[in-house]
């Protein structure tokens, strides 16, 4: 009888455990949602990836904003962007501020909450207790309209067709010009010369590395 209410009290104890003692699986991110809907980009599930991470979403937003050089507001569980932004850039500044903010540099885990010691910011881990101070890099902030160069692939919606019958889209403050490209279609091209303002491409499947 005696083993029997120890193995109860044991396995009672087992799922009172929370969480992040028995879960020591690598955090990931959850797929970005993002689409451009003409100039702006519609980062759709930005609210589930605050909730993700357990961090105030403004906090979320004002670092996103600053990192990629864009206006941009909170509408409900999704964020506008005044301006077309690639998905996989913001991907990496989502990672950077996941690193900076969210993970325990200890154990790894996500478990952790921000805290402010003498006008210092800190990150203490719930799962592991080590704290650490918040090392916030110089911003490498991305100029969204001055950034294409020789060699980029990415995604072009082909909106209008040129005099000599090339497809022409716009990617940011640039007109880009594909030959071979059909006007309605979305094409992926890598920029083989620049103009100015106006970019020339060739159609690739290479995929997209920004």
């Amino acid at each position: 009888m005696m083993d029997d209410d120890y193995l109860a009290l044991l396995n009672k104890a087992k799922e009172e455990l929370p969480e992040t003692i028995t879960n020591h699986e690598r955090f990931s991110l959850p797929d970005l949602e993002v689409l451009h809907e003409g100039k702006v980009t519609v980062f759709r599930n930005f609210m589930d990836i605050a909730d993700k991470v357990r961090r105030d979403p403004q906090h979320l937003l004002q670092f996103l904003l600053k990192e990629l050089g864009t206006p941009g507001n909170l509408e409900g569980r999704r964020v506008v962007l005044r301006s077309k932004v690639p998905p996989t850039i913001i991907r990496e500044r989502v990672q950077t501020y996941v690193d900076t903010y969210v993970i325990c540099s200890e154990c790894g885990l996500p478990d952790t909450k921000m805290l402010k010691e003498d006008r210092v910011h800190m990150l203490e881990c719930e799962a592991c207790g080590a704290t650490r101070p918040i090392n916030t890099k110089k911003s490498s902030k991305t100029e969204i309209n001055n950034n294409l160069k020789e060699g980029d692939v990415f995604e072009l919606y082909i909106s209008d067709v040129g005099r000599k019958g090339d497809g022409t889209g716009k990617y940011n403050d640039y007109l880009v010009i594909v030959p071979g490209a059909s006007k309605g279609n979305t094409v992926r091209i890598r920029v083989t010369n620049i103009s100015a303002k106006t970019a020339f491409g060739a159609l690739t499947a290479d995929p997209v590395t920004r």
